[in-house]
């Protein structure tokens, strides 16, 4: 089947679902830092306990010399939870003992019961546990875009880190400053496997249309700033546009 085939069975499929974005209990009012698992992440310039923060994956640990315990909330993959790769198992390692307040695992294809225990096999505490799917992933960049981006093959998906992107904007964030996420990079904070990044080229792409559009969506690291266009943060707020 071929790319523009598959592309128009997604789009049935979401109308007919008409899938809902997942919702912060208490919207953001605030800046956003979205971290990701890029080898190199940096504490944004004037960060406080006012900002709130989102991990990917295993990148949590990036943020205890911020003085941050737990992010509150994290996107985790589902085969984080129980593969057995290389990167679902150095994912795994980081996150033993350690918590959030929402926590999404995406496109878990089993019941809560059986999530609930992969997650007390490490130990992975939450105040909240949520799935969503495919679909509702893409609901949260249709609400954001105003377009849909159908997951026609792995090219045109986007990644986790820009599935927090768009959810710190649909929720009132008034900056979305991202760190750790670097189109250009290999590799992961968490192991030292240099493994390829998906997605890179959806993201970017993505990235510069959301500022293009005069979206607040900055980034905290310099070199990612000069290779890609992305406006620097520093210290600034800024509010969505309406």
């Amino acid at each position: 089947m071929n790319r523009a085939r598959r592309a128009w069975r997604y789009r049935r499929r979401y109308a007919r679902k008409n899938p809902q974005a997942p919702r912060e209990v208490v919207p953001f009012s605030g800046p956003v830092v979205v971290v990701g698992s890029a080898p190199v992440s940096t504490r944004p310039e004037g960060f406080s306990d006012t900002f709130r923060v989102i991990a990917i994956n295993g990148s949590q640990g990036a943020i205890k010399p911020w003085g941050v315990d737990a992010p509150d909330v994290t996107f985790m993959q589902f085969n984080q939870v129980e593969g057995t790769g290389e990167r679902a198992v150095a994912v795994r390692r980081v996150l033993t003992g350690e918590r959030c307040g929402t926590l999404y695992v995406i496109r878990w294809p089993k019941d809560l019961a059986r999530l609930k225990e992969g997650l007390a096999a490490f130990d992975y505490r939450y105040d909240r546990l949520e799935t969503i799917d495919q679909y509702q992933r893409s609901r949260l960049a249709h609400d954001v875009l105003g377009r849909l981006i159908p997951e026609a093959d792995n090219e045109s998906k986007f990644s986790n880190g820009l599935t927090a992107v768009f959810y710190a904007l649909a929720n009132g964030a008034s900056a979305v400053i991202i760190t750790g996420i670097d189109p250009g990079s290999a590799g992961h904070v968490y192991n030292d496997l240099k493994l390829e990044r998906l997605h890179s080229g959806t993201d970017a792409k993505i990235l510069a249309e959301l500022v293009a559009r005069g979206f607040p969506v900055f980034t905290a690291d310099r070199h990612v700033a000069e290779k890609t266009g992305l406006p620097l943060w520093t210290g600034q707020s800024m509010a969505r546009p309406a």
